[in-house]
């Protein structure tokens, strides 16, 4: 049962965190020096005008989270999250996760954001299957656990647009993939013929990794409403006597989310950043009808085509269309 928490909760709170913590090494629970919030946690939300959730099972505390907002900003923070060992992968995390999500949304937050400990690495895949991404500096707490924490952040509503880091490339790997499985098995014309085995997909995405850590690579990911779908690369990596040039690659939306603006805004994201570093000259290929739709409203050139140039997933050969677009002082 999930319920809003109460300060008589107290107990229940200081017993999940502590087992929580006590499954990583060098984590210090000290309740007095460090945690004494926990002991009237639903009012010290409350003076933060933010909400705190407890999920319950035969009256013990099982599961927890709150959110409250971040001042003179408009996002809020999702923190105190934890759920009891023998209770994970039931969905009460993700209960818990989406009303607190939901709260700050009907509250008017555009970002969601939280923090989380490096250890906790099976939090990180969590946060990663809920859309969140990495992004941002490491906090240190100076405490007695010498914690070091990495931000996560998501968009709240609408469509939105954010450049990623190879720290955060890395931490999106597998909805990245999930993204790349969905497209390919639409027949999107990716280089990959379906179906698309989910390491494959990982592994395409792991292996850009060190191009975008180097710079040579950009790579930018969308999310519709919370939910990440769409994803485009900017291959900078280009001969020396194209230094003005750069490629586009795998511009990417999930089936589902098609025609809500995702593509228009990855592609904005993308071309503002090559004029900005001076790349005149973007290139790219397509043998998708609808990302050539997309292109040439967006005024892209078709410079030309090569029939046969790629293979359906029946085996049959499909013409590639390549386009150009001059952009910035071109």
């Amino acid at each position: 049962m999930l319920r809003a928490g109460r300060d008589s909760d107290a107990a229940g709170f200081i017993t999940l965190i502590r087992d929580c913590w006590a499954e990583y090494p060098g984590c210090v629970f000290d309740l007095d020096g460090e945690l004494p919030e926990l002991r009237t946690l639903a009012s010290y939300f409350a003076e933060q005008d933010g909400a705190l959730w407890v999920a319950e099972e035969a009256g013990a505390v099982v599961g927890m989270a709150a959110v409250h907002p971040l001042p003179g900003t408009p996002d809020w923070e999702i923190c105190r999250v934890y759920v009891a060992a023998n209770q994970r992968g039931t969905g009460i995390a993700a209960t818990l996760m989406a009303t607190a999500e939901a709260h700050a949304r009907d509250a008017g937050a555009e970002v969601i954001r939280l923090w989380s400990d490096t250890r906790f690495t099976r939090a990180h895949s969590f946060y990663a299957k809920l859309s969140y991404v990495r992004q941002g500096p490491i906090r240190i707490l100076n405490d007695l656990s010498n914690s070091l924490e990495f931000p996560f952040i998501k968009p709240a509503r609408g469509v939105a647009v954010h450049r990623l880091d190879a720290s955060a490339a890395e931490h999106a790997e597998r909805p990245l993939a999930d993204i790349l499985i969905a497209c390919v098995a639409a027949g999107a014309s990716v280089s990959f013929l379906p179906p698309l085995a989910a390491e494959a997909a990982r592994d395409f995405w792991r292996r850009s990794l060190a191009d975008i850590a180097l710079d040579r690579k950009a790579i930018w990911v969308a999310w519709a409403d919370g939910v990440l779908v769409g994803t485009v690369t900017l291959d900078l990596a280009m001969p020396p006597n194209q230094p003005h040039r750069a490629e586009v690659a795998k511009l990417l939306v999930h089936p589902e989310a098609r025609r809500r603006g995702v593509g228009q805004a990855l592609m904005a994201a993308l071309e503002a950043e090559a004029a900005q570093r001076g790349r005149r000259l973007l290139t790219l290929d397509t043998r998708d009808d609808a990302g050539e739709a997309l292109y040439r409203s967006l005024g892209w050139q078709e410079a030309g085509r090569i029939p046969g140039f790629a293979l359906n997933a029946d085996g049959s050969a499909a013409a590639t269309i390549f386009f150009y677009k001059q952009i910035g002082d071109a």
